[in-house]
């Protein structure tokens, strides 16, 4: 896969379906386009509120169905944010928002299945 001025992405197919594990599949990028879309505007969005985002990792879960004829589908995804925020900030904003990223995400509001959400958010003892 390429894009005019970006680095190519060498992708393949799923394992199960011979592929090169050492690549990207197309299910894994959509997984990776859905939580990067979330990061995306949830960090604006706390950006714009004064929330200073320390640390933010995702384990995005995808779950899928495959028929008998191969062909297959996601039947939802759940985003597990673990958020750390700078000392001073509030927790419940900062929960607030990750519903208004998730409103605004162009790629979750594009699909045809459930999106859910479970942020675990904490404050840093850093800061």
């Amino acid at each position: 896969m390429a894009a005019n001025g970006k680095i190519p992405i060498e992708g393949s197919s799923d394992p199960s379906f011979r592929g090169d594990p050492t690549r990207w599949n197309p299910e894994e990028l959509l997984l990776a386009s859905l939580s990067a879309c979330q990061k995306l505007w949830y960090l604006g969005l706390c950006a714009e509120a004064g929330i200073v985002v320390v640390a933010y990792e995702d384990n995005a879960q995808g779950t899928m169905v495959e028929e008998s004829d191969g062909a297959g589908q996601f039947t939802s995804v759940v985003l597990g944010p673990k958020v750390i925020l700078a000392s001073g900030s509030e927790i419940a904003k900062a929960q607030t928002l990750h519903k208004m990223a998730h409103e605004k995400c162009f790629i979750a509001r594009s699909i045809n299945f459930p999106v859910g959400h479970a942020p675990e958010i904490s404050i840093s003892p850093d800061t």
